[in-house]
């Protein structure tokens, strides 16, 4: 009898561990949503910070970016991002925070509108409502960042121009900052890279500045700016170029660049630096 309650027991505690799992915070899930601007299932991480336990507290909310010829799980597998922010959280460097990392490398690449690929609408029109509804964010501006490397530094920077009024602060690491047309792009016989390419061209953020008028420096201002690139990064003059847009339009921002090129290593570096930035600018 007593053997058989001591099984019992034990079998119980197997049935029960997998929900025993999924109630233990920080957690990094991996998760999926229909668009029908896409017309396609999209994945996307997010990292739940250890006080989404409580279902009392609702958390502001970065938007990760990853690079081209990533996807969704890049930050979670290359970047380390779950242990970086929980030990950043846990030392009180950084505030409690959920952490979303959606998908811009699979179909094709980029964050931008194509003819092809409404990728920028799919964000705004249904990827934030989405993941602002489903969980406990809050929902507003100063309580909204946005982060990026490589290609997504671009598609931060891009994003936090154009859509200023979303954004507390834009954190742009290694940033793609703007192509100019070449007829090598139109000859790429990469059907899906050359999509990228002309969108990259299209959107180029230092034009984007340069020709922004008075009240649209005004806006993009308010936002908190960071500049995050190495002194070997091959992307290095596109973001001085980028820096000089922002400074003839006396648009604030801040600038750091480090030691290091285009690599996992600086990247995960950069997001202790990014992580109390964005803390900082969320509001109360």
């Amino acid at each position: 009898m007593k053997r058989c309650i001591t099984l019992f027991f034990l079998q119980l505690a197997v049935a029960l561990q997998p929900f025993a799992q999924g109630n233990k915070y920080p957690q990094l899930l991996e998760c999926e949503m229909q668009s029908e601007i896409l017309g396609c299932t999209k994945k996307y991480c997010i990292y739940l910070p250890a006080g989404y336990a409580d279902d009392a507290n609702s958390f502001p909310v970065l938007y990760l970016l990853h690079g081209l010829t990533d996807t969704h799980t890049a930050w979670r597998d290359k970047g380390n991002v779950q242990s970086i922010a929980t030990e950043l959280i846990n030392d009180g460097k950084a505030r409690e925070m959920i952490i979303v990392m959606p998908d811009a490398g699979t179909t094709y690449d980029g964050y931008f509108n194509s003819d092809c690929w409404r990728y920028e609408d799919f964000f705004f029109q249904e990827f934030i409502p989405h993941v602002e509804s489903t969980y406990r964010i809050i929902p507003d501006r100063q309580h909204r960042a946005i982060a990026g490397l490589s290609m997504g530094g671009g598609g931060t920077t891009w994003y936090a121009i154009n859509h200023s009024e979303m954004f507390s602060s834009a954190y742009a690491m290694s940033a793609l900052m703007g192509l100019v047309n070449d007829s090598w792009i139109t000859r790429d016989p990469d059907a899906r890279r050359r999509v990228f390419m002309e969108s990259a061209v299209a959107n180029n953020n230092i034009t984007a500045i340069e020709n922004a008028t008075k009240e649209k420096c005004a806006e993009i201002a308010k936002v908190r700016w960071f500049i995050d690139v190495g002194d070997d990064d091959f992307l290095f003059d596109n973001n001085m170029e980028f820096i000089k847009a922002m400074r003839t339009k006396r648009i604030p921002y801040q600038l750091r660049v480090r030691e290091g090129g285009h690599t996992w290593q600086y990247w995960q570096q950069a997001l202790y630096i990014a992580l109390p930035f964005v803390s900082e600018s969320f509001g109360k």
